[in-house]
């Protein structure tokens, strides 16, 4: 696709752009902490971020907002369905001992009884614009071919249900690209036209604030649940005051599980206090990969959480509910019928979906390791695991399945149809570095705020957006790990 402004830019304008663009994101809180030091803000700098804003076809854009509502509630009803969430998972459990401890806690909540009915979903359904019109492959990269633009699908890479971030530092991403695009020439008008707004920080924000509503005590706390070291703390702040201007009673405190664990108490009536205080929300930026739980203190501390009658974002059913396998269930016939009774809806849905296949032993698992074999570049291997940089790609594939040493440990994983993702020119600006024009590939996030007490829907809307994009030769990973930058859409 062509880029927002010809290129390659003048060195004179390139250099004035990037430097007015680092500023005006340090000025705006488009900001991590550095690696040096990650838990402090004493010195911060820029998060990297793409000079231009990417083009992405206003139909897919509108395509992935209007369907962001549907799986909203495709996962909240999903999360009911003990004996689906059971059937997924049975296998994944015997050999994944991270989804296995999840599922435990699941179990043993639901025996004790479900204090707090009350769910917080703020997701995130992430997608790319798959070209199915080439194979997009050579020597192992995408290729960069100019696609149809009315060939371009919308396919989900996943869903996420456990700390969704950038929300904050996204939301400040339009502005930047609007003041690039002015000095590249563009008029301000142009700008608008094609630079959406988005409303990601103030949604999320929201949707913590309305949890916190509902819990009904005013002196309760909303604890964010973070990790030891935390680079990531200006997203997750912009969150923090959003919510807090939201309503002036709603104080936030920031925690570790370790913390919760040595300074919280769960009471006999469910009550969560940390430091003292009632806790009304629980929103977990941590707690999603097995690093977060160094020892039993903090498995303890996420069961005394899932135990009491705090309101959860996400509670343990939704955390389970994002599972890669979960996922791979949802692309087989008549499955998303068993959820959504709406045809329209379960359209809109299984239009996003890239082929996804079972690993499970037996015929249908056997199956999809022989098609995996014998053409591994067209596929993706994905185990239970959010936070990016966990997934096999390609010729890597047949390597990890001959190494496995137990024909089980295939289980722990599903296979997807690897997408051939839209290519486009861009300028990446990193810190210390000068912007390097690069080739690159976009990744399309809706979020998605959802708040539901049984059957009952309380909120349901699509919140906002987010697009990172990366070298089209780097296969995985996002901003907090190095391998994306922040970037907007350029609707075209």
């Amino acid at each position: 696709m062509d880029p927002a402004v010809p290129l390659p830019l003048a060195p004179l304008l390139l250099c004035r752009a990037a430097d007015s663009a680092k500023d005006w994101a340090i000025l705006h809180g488009v900001a991590m902490r550095t690696k040096e030091e990650p838990n402090s803000s004493d010195v911060v700098n820029f998060a990297p971020f793409l000079l231009l804003p990417s083009p992405v076809p206003r139909a897919l854009f509108d395509q992935a907002k209007a369907v962001q509502r549907d799986f909203n509630l495709l996962v909240h009803r999903l999360s009911q369905d003990t004996d689906f969430l059971t059937s997924c998972l049975k296998s994944t459990i015997q050999v994944d001992d991270f989804t296995c401890r999840l599922f435990r806690i699941y179990e043993q909540v639901r025996r004790e009884g479900v204090a707090q009915p009350v769910c917080l979903g703020l997701h995130r359904s992430d997608y790319m614009l798959d070209d199915p019109g080439r194979s997009g492959q050579e020597n192992g990269e995408p290729v960069a071919k100019q696609p149809r633009l009315d060939q371009l699908q919308l396919k989900q890479i996943e869903i996420n249900c456990i700390a969704s971030s950038f929300g904050g530092l996204g939301t400040q991403m339009p502005g930047l690209h609007r003041l690039v695009l002015r000095l590249c020439g563009a008029s301000r008008f142009t700008a608008d036209q094609h630079l959406p707004q988005n409303r990601a920080m103030s949604s999320v924000a929201g949707g913590l604030a309305a949890a916190w509503e509902l819990y009904g005590e005013q002196s309760a706390i909303i604890v964010f649940v973070v990790q030891e070291e935390n680079r990531n703390a200006m997203d997750q702040r912009w969150l923090e005051f959003g919510a807090m201007d939201r309503n002036p009673s709603i104080r936030v405190r920031r925690y570790s599980l370790t913390e919760i664990h040595a300074r919280g108490e769960l009471r006999p009536d469910k009550t969560l206090l940390v430091d003292g205080l009632e806790v009304a929300v629980a929103y977990f930026r941590a707690g999603y990969i097995p690093t977060d739980y160094p020892t039993e203190q903090e498995w303890k501390a996420r069961l005394n959480i899932e135990q009491s009658k705090a309101i959860k974002c996400p509670c343990i059913s939704y955390h389970l509910a994002g599972t890669k396998k979960v996922q791979q269930e949802l692309a087989q016939p008549g499955v998303l019928e068993q959820f959504l009774e709406d045809p329209a809806a379960v359209a809109r849905v299984r239009a996003t979906f890239a082929g996804q296949y079972t690993l499970e032993l037996g015929a249908q698992g056997d199956r999809t390791v022989q098609m995996v074999m014998s053409d591994p570049g067209r596929f993706v291997m994905k185990p239970q695991r959010e936070g990016g940089g966990n997934n096999i790609f390609g010729d890597d594939i047949p390597a990890a399945l001959n190494n496995m040493a137990d024909p089980k440990e295939r289980t722990a994983y599903v296979v997807m149809d690897r997408i051939c993702p839209a290519v486009v020119s861009n300028y990446m600006v990193r810190p210390g570095r000068d912007p390097a024009l690069t080739e690159a590939v976009s990744e399309l996030g809706i979020f998605g705020v959802f708040i539901g007490k049984g059957n009952e829907v309380v909120l349901n809307q699509e919140g906002g957006h987010l697009l990172r994009t990366k070298p089209s030769s780097t296969e995985d990973g996002g901003v907090a790990s190095g391998n994306a930058l922040l970037d907007s859409p350029y609707l075209i």
